[in-house]
């Protein structure tokens, strides 16, 4: 028996007769949207654990796995639901929990404590205690320890990392905190839970951890659920990867990121030809301190969208005959996120009103000029030759890789650099001006419509804008550009309205995934000039992060037909 997953039944409006048909079906499509407590056992499951089902007088559901470690269960040792992949309610929930456990999974609490997160969402400890208790079954106290379990229990399969640097790079304060929290959830001490790892998995050469300068280099699978677009997302990436900050080929996405306890460099990558079908996604990270490798592989998720549930999204849109052969032709398209708010800012007003290639040159210029040179991590070096040439064009030498500016650089020295219409750049500095004060906060956990509100306050910031960072920085789901000329094109294209209200109207219907219908329209665009010839006739229209267009179409059509 087969459940069907639409936007009206998500897994938060779902029955207990419906969740527990998903279980008894063993759907890996809602593996990290809830978990299966019984009661009879004492265990956790996630909805696809090939155990035979339970009673369902012996079952309780819970929205995480928190909210199970509360009620006194422990996880399965057999199907492990704290490797299933991030839930993708916390992106569509716009509400405190939603925004909540966004912050939860960057390390909020681990960093500045519950009050910050607090703060951040607008209530007292105590009020959001008992409010997430209420709507998640736990507090975050309790949410961020199931983070950081779930975060010990990765490193320890998935490297070799001594049994105490799991525990600080998980966020533990002490190692004994770390023993008695993963024996606790998973049943069993630290060690036996790595020695029970299958012999049999294929994890390749780099799945190790090991010391480097300066700092630690790791390598681990992220798991995703359902179809994955890949060769879009590679595609996308390497249509706007900055040289010396990025590197990008047609199947690799490399760059630095500045954490909050020092730089790092990571490399997202497909794991090996046999995972055509359902490709597995790899992190290869060096960072300064093991402590910044959970929010590292966040973002890293964030940004390739890998917390989405593809089969919802494109049951939902295929469902119109306009988009049904879009979805068929595409299926698991993702949308891009963001590893950086503050710099996603700064790309999309960089590249206002130019073209991807104008865009690109100018954040090269801003990055040469006024980015850190970032340290020389071991795997940086060993990853990032022959892309950095890749990257730069035929015939240039790779740049220095350096990290991506400051706010503050780019407030007190980008006007020397940035070229253009005065009142743009004016409006650029003052942006990261006000982020570099706090001013202006921008975080993956901010509430929409007021972040929206924030933007559109500022000069040189527009309705699109705004939109456009609300899809990349809060991975929402559901946002649309209907003004937008790739996106108007598109939908040419493929015979729906070109006209924006008219546009927008017809796109209501797709709620509350227009941010993948937008995602369809930008890859919808027709080719304006031959294949041998994108990268020097990019069309001219939308700003540089946006775009997909004929370049990106050229890029990935083939690899995904």
């Amino acid at each position: 028996m087969s459940l069907t997953m639409t936007a009206a039944a998500t897994p938060a409006s779902m029955s207990f007769d419906e969740r527990y048909r998903a279980i008894d079906s063993r759907d890996a499509r809602f593996d990290g949207q809830f978990v299966t407590a019984v009661r009879s056992t004492g265990i956790y499951c996630r909805p696809s654990c090939p155990a035979r089902t339970p009673k369902p007088s012996n079952v309780t559901f819970y929205p995480t796995s928190a909210a199970a470690h509360e009620a006194g269960y422990r996880a399965c040792k057999r199907c492990l639901p704290e490797a299933a992949p991030g839930s993708p309610q916390w992106n569509l929930r716009g509400d405190t929990a939603g925004r909540a456990m966004r912050l939860i999974a960057d390390g909020i609490v681990e960093r500045e404590g519950v009050p910050a997160l607090a703060r951040r969402l607008g209530y007292s400890p105590r009020h959001l205690t008992r409010l997430l208790t209420a709507e998640l079954g736990a507090g975050p106290l309790a949410l961020s320890r199931a983070h950081r379990a779930q975060t010990a229990r990765m490193l320890l399969v998935g490297t070799d990392l001594s049994a105490a640097d799991v525990a600080f790079s998980s966020g533990f304060a002490s190692v004994r905190q770390f023993n008695d929290t993963v024996r606790e959830v998973f049943g069993m001490p630290p060690l036996e839970l790595r020695a029970r790892r299958r012999a049999s998995r294929h994890d390749g050469p780099g799945a190790t951890a090991a010391a480097s300068a300066p700092g630690v280099t790791i390598d681990l699978a992220l798991p995703h659920r359902g179809p994955l677009d890949a060769a879009g997302l590679f595609a996308w990436m390497a249509a706007r990867a900055v040289p010396g900050a990025e590197v990008a080929t047609a199947s690799t996405f490399a760059r630095t990121l500045r954490l909050p306890h020092g730089p790092a460099w990571f490399e997202l990558r497909l794991d090996g030809a046999d995972h055509a079908r359902a490709p597995r996604v790899r992190l290869r990270a060096s960072l300064t301190n093991l402590s910044d490798l959970s929010p590292l592989v966040t973002r890293a998720r964030r940004l390739f969208d890998l917390d989405a549930d593809p089969d919802a999204v494109d049951q939902s849109l295929a469902r119109h005959p306009a988009l049904a052969p879009l979805v068929a032709g595409l299926p698991g398209i993702r949308v891009p996120g963001a590893a950086d708010p503050h710099e996603m800012l700064i790309r999309a007003m960089v590249g206002q009103q130019i073209t991807v290639a104008a865009a690109r040159t100018a954040l090269t210029a801003l990055t040469a000029a006024l980015g850190e040179e970032a340290p020389a991590f071991e795997g940086m070096l060993a990853g990032a030759g022959a892309g950095s040439l890749d990257a730069a064009g035929p015939g240039d030498a790779p740049a220095p890789v350096r990290l991506f500016p400051t706010m503050a650089a780019i407030a007190e020295h980008g006007a020397d650099v940035l070229r253009g219409p005065a009142a743009r750049i004016r409006a650029i500095t003052g942006a990261a001006a006000a982020l570099a004060d706090g001013t202006l906060t921008l975080t993956a956990g901010d509430d929409a419509g007021e972040q929206r509100a924030a933007l559109l306050a500022r000069p040189g910031i527009g309705p699109w804008t705004a939109d456009y960072v609300r899809m990349r920085v809060l991975a929402d789901p559901d946002v649309f550009l209907p003004g937008d000329v790739a996106v108007r094109s598109g939908a040419a294209a493929v015979g729906l309205p070109a006209e924006p209200r008219a546009l927008d109207e017809w796109a209501a219907r797709t709620a509350p995934w227009r941010s993948y219908l937008t995602a369809h329209l930008w890859r919808a665009v027709p080719p304006k000039v031959p294949v041998r010839r994108v990268a020097a006739s990019v069309p001219t229209g939308r700003p540089d992060d946006a775009s997909t267009r004929s370049l990106t179409s050229a890029l990935t059509t083939g690899g995904t037909s």
